[in-house]
């Protein structure tokens, strides 16, 4: 495995590790998702430049264009989450409340 593979596929499994583990905090959940989305991008980034086709070029704008979606839905939902509950804390927000 060559050292950039292993970075990407090491940097993914830390946002992953970082979501599964670590969650305390709303913030820290959309952050580990955010890393692991822009691991993601500069993957796809990389292999469609490897490719040199015009087709895969598409892509990597695609994910990146979800990954803005993404983020400001999580953004909004820690806004609304942060009103409501007076803090972003996973472990205060039941969803099975009204």
């Amino acid at each position: 495995m060559s050292p950039m593979y292993f970075s990407f596929t090491s940097a993914f499994i830390l946002g992953l590790m970082g979501l599964a583990f670590n969650r305390s905090h709303l913030l820290s959940a959309l952050l580990c998702l955010e890393s692991m989305m822009l691991t993601l991008f500069i993957a796809t980034a990389i292999w469609s430049m490897t490719l040199n086709s015009t087709s895969s070029s598409v892509i990597p704008m695609i994910l990146l264009t979800f990954s803005a979606c993404e983020a400001s839905a999580g953004l909004a939902i820690l806004v609304a989450a942060s009103r409501s509950h007076g803090s972003d804390k996973l472990q205060n927000l039941n969803l099975l409340q009204c």
